[in-house]
C-alpha cells in the first residue's frame, strides 16, 4: 500500500477533513465495488487503460491502494496534434514516478476509419480494445481496467433510449465483460473530481469534451442538467433502473432463447422459423423483435417483418447481414451471400476439383461389371459427351434439362417446384454446364443426355461437396 499525500495547493481553500473524507469514502466504495462484482482476485495482474483524463488518472491512483501488480497502457490516436503527445507525456511520467510498467502505441485513427468505413469514434474503440488484448496476453495480465464512470453509464442508456433499442440497450455498461473490468463505474463525475482534488492529481482535459456537436456531450451538458433539476439524484436513479432492466433482460433472454429453440430448425443453408408457432406472438412486438435481433433486425424493419409473416410466399427483407424470406409455412434466415451469383469456368478436370461445389472428380473406365452409383451427390457422366471448358454456375430463369430417365425436357423452375425446394434451396443450387447444355444439377440429378450407355467406355465420376454452400454471418 502506498502512502497518500494531499496536495498543499488546496490548503486554506478546502478543509483538510473534507479532502480526507473524499479520499477515504471513494477508496472504500472502490474496494467494495470490486469485491461485489468479483472483478479482481488476490494476485491478479491488472493492465490499466490510462488516457491522461481525470477518470483514468483517478482509477490508476485508486489502484495504488489494492496491492495488485499493475501496468499502464496508453493509446495516442493522433487526433489532437500536440495535445495527444502531451497526454502521453503526462501518463508516461505518472507511470515512471510510480515504478509502473508503461506501454504505449500510436494509431493513425483517421486513416483506419476511412479505410474501414467507420466513424472515428468506432475506429478508435476497435483499435484500442484490440491493442489492450494484445498487450494483456503478451505480458500476462489477468484483466484490463477501463475508466467508465456512472455518468458514462447513464449517458449510454439515454443515447440508446433516444435512438431506439431493445431491452438490452437499456441495461447500460456492465462492470465486467470477459477480460474488461470497469472498477469506477459506481462513481459519479462529481465524486471523481472531489477525489482528484483531495489528492492533487494531475490530469489532462480533452477540449472536445465540451463540444455539444457530439451526441454524448449534448446529453452530458444539456440534457442531464435539466433532468437533475427534476431529480437531483438522477444518476443514482437511472443507474438503479439500468440494473433492473439488466435483471429483466436476463429473464427475457432465457425465455426467448428457449422459444427460439422450440420454433426454429437449423438446416445446412439456413435457419427456419415455423410460422404457425410464430403467429402466436404476432401481437407481441417485443418478442418478435428479440427473436430476430441476432440477425441484426432493426426497430425500423419490425413492421416490414410482421407484414412478411402474415403475407404471401416470396416476401423478404434484408438486414444488411441476413435475408429473412417467407417460404410457404416457414420464415427462412440466410446469410446475405446466399443469393450471390457465382460462376466458374473450368478448363480441365484439375480445375474441376478446385471449385467450391465439387468435392472430387476422376476419370474411370466403364466395364460390364461396373455399378453406377445411385447417390444423388455423385454424378457418373459420359466423358465422351462432355466438352471442356465446362461452366459451373447458379441456375437461371429459362434453364431446362432432360432429367435422367426421361426423354422430355423440363424447366428447372418446374423441377424445383416438384421437389418443393425453398427459395433459399433454389438460390444455392449450382449446375454443371457443357457446350450450353446442362449436365448435372449438382447434388440433385443428372441430365439424361450425359448418362452412361452400353457403348460408354470412359466416364467422369464427380462428387458434390458435402456442404457446397456455407452461409456466412449466420448467428
Amino acid at each position: 500500500m502506498r502512502k497518500i499525500f494531499f496536495d498543499k495547493r488546496y490548503s486554506g481553500r478546502i478543509p483538510f477533513l473534507l479532502l480526507y473524507n473524499h479520499y477515504t469514502e471513494m477508496l472504500k466504495q472502490f474496494k467494495k465495488f470490486i469485491s461485489d462484482n468479483n472483478m479482481i482476485m488476490s494476485g491478479d495482474r491488472i493492465l490499466l487503460a490510462v488516457s491522461g483524463g481525470i477518470d483514468s488518472m483517478v482509477m490508476a491512483h485508486l489502484f495504488f491502494q489494492l496491492g495488485n501488480e499493475t501496468g499502464i497502457a496508453h493509446c495516442n490516436f493522433s487526433l489532437r496534434a500536440e495535445e495527444s503527445d502531451d497526454d502521453e507525456k503526462l501518463v508516461k511520467k505518472f507511470a515512471s514516478d510510480n515504478n509502473i510498467p508503461f506501454y504505449s502505441t500510436v494509431f493513425k485513427t483517421k486513416e483506419v476509419a476511412q479505410e474501414k468505413g467507420l466513424s472515428i469514434q468506432m475506429a478508435a474503440r476497435d483499435l484500442r480494445y484490440e491493442w489492450f488484448e494484445e498487450i494483456r496476453l503478451k505480458h500476462n495480465y489477468d484483466s484490463v481496467a477501463v475508466a467508465h464512470n456512472l455518468n458514462d453509464n447513464i449517458e449510454t442508456l439515454i443515447i440508446n433510449l433516444t435512438r431506439g433499442t431493445g431491452l438490452s440497450g437499456l441495461t447500460g455498461i456492465r462492470p465486467v465483460n470477459n477480460k474488461i473490468i470497469r472498477p469506477i463505474l459506481f462513481a459519479t463525475r462529481k465524486t471523481i473530481v472531489d477525489y482528484c482534488n483531495s489528492v492533487g492529481l494531475a490530469f489532462r482535459e480533452d477540449k472536445s469534451n465540451a463540444d455539444v456537436k457530439y451526441t454524448r456531450n449534448k446529453i452530458r451538458h444539456l440534457v442531464i442538467p435539466v433532468l437533475k433539476e427534476i431529480n437531483p439524484s438522477i444518476e443514482t436513479t437511472l443507474n438503479e433502473s439500468a440494473e433492473r432492466f439488466y435483471e429483466l433482460n436476463e429473464i427475457i433472454s432465457e425465455f426467448v432463447s428457449k422459444l427460439r429453440t422450440e420454433i426454429t430448425e437449423s438446416k445446412k443453408n439456413a435457419i427456419t422459423f415455423n410460422i404457425s408457432k410464430l403467429r402466436k406472438y404476432i401481437n407481441n412486438r417485443s418478442v418478435i423483435y428479440e427473436l430476430f435481433k441476432p440477425f441484426n433486425l432493426t426497430n425500423a424493419q419490425l413492421n416490414d417483418l410482421l407484414k412478411i409473416i402474415i403475407g404471401k410466399t416470396g416476401g423478404w427483407i434484408s438486414t444488411g447481414t441476413h435475408r429473412i424470406i417467407k417460404n410457404r409455412k416457414d420464415l427462412i434466415i440466410s446469410g446475405e451471400e446466399s443469393g450471390k451469383k457465382e460462376k466458374f469456368i473450368v478448363k480441365n478436370i484439375t480445375g474441376l476439383k478446385n471449385v467450391p461445389p465439387i468435392k472430387s472428380a476422376e476419370y474411370i473406365t466403364i466395364t460390364d461389371s461396373y455399378e453406377i452409383p445411385s447417390e444423388t451427390v455423385i454424378a457418373c457422366v459420359n466423358a465422351e459427351k462432355l466438352l471442356f471448358p465446362v461452366v459451373i454456375r447458379k441456375w437461371e430463369a429459362g434453364d431446362f434439362f432432360y432429367p435422367l430417365g426421361m426423354k422430355q425436357k423440363k424447366k428447372l423452375s418446374d423441377y424445383f417446384i416438384d421437389k418443393k425446394f425453398s427459395i433459399i434451396d433454389k438460390e444455392n443450387i449450382f449446375i454443371l454446364e457443357s457446350d450450353g447444355k446442362i449436365v448435372w444439377i449438382i447434388g440433385e440429378r443428372l441430365d439424361n443426355r450425359f448418362r452412361i450407355t452400353p457403348s460408354t467406355k470412359r466416364a467422369l465420376l464427380i462428387k458434390a461437396a458435402d456442404k457446397p454452400l456455407i452461409i456466412r454471418n449466420l448467428k
